[in-house]
């Protein structure tokens, strides 16, 4: 059963009305969908160790993984910008660790929407710094 699109979208742009961004003013919201079409949401929260804080991605991963469901389909990430954004390098990783082909859809809050995937963006993620699997 998958969830449209529109709904991941949706689900991330509320998701993003929770943010605890204090220090940035850059609210992000993400939701991740399973492949038995459970979604998971989170949002970025900051710290003053910024080092510390977690980008909204990792938020709806953590999420999901607390919930046991770890065979994650498709990603939507919501910001307030105008160009869309694309995740961090630290959350492709972590996104590549449960699926280096995910699909992530990126949305602004204008109705920009662009569509990727993590192997796009990605590449390789799964061979290492010594080039090995």
């Amino acid at each position: 059963m998958s969830v449209s699109p529109a709904s991941l979208i949706s689900q991330a742009v509320q998701a993003r009305r929770h943010a605890h961004a204090p220090y940035s003013k850059f609210p992000v919201g993400a939701a991740i969908e399973c492949a038995d079409g459970s979604v998971f949401s989170g949002c970025n929260v900051e710290n003053l160790s910024f080092g510390l804080t977690m980008c909204a991605e990792r938020v709806a991963v953590g999420a999901a993984v607390a919930a046991g469901k770890t065979d994650f389909l498709r990603i939507a990430i919501v910001a307030d910008t105008d160009e869309v954004i694309s995740p961090c390098g630290a959350c492709r990783q972590v996104l590549a660790e449960f699926n280096p082909s995910l699909t992530i859809f990126s949305a602004n809050l204008r109705g920009r929407i662009q569509e990727f995937s993590l192997a796009e963006l990605l590449p390789r993620a799964s061979t290492g710094i010594l080039n090995r699997p």
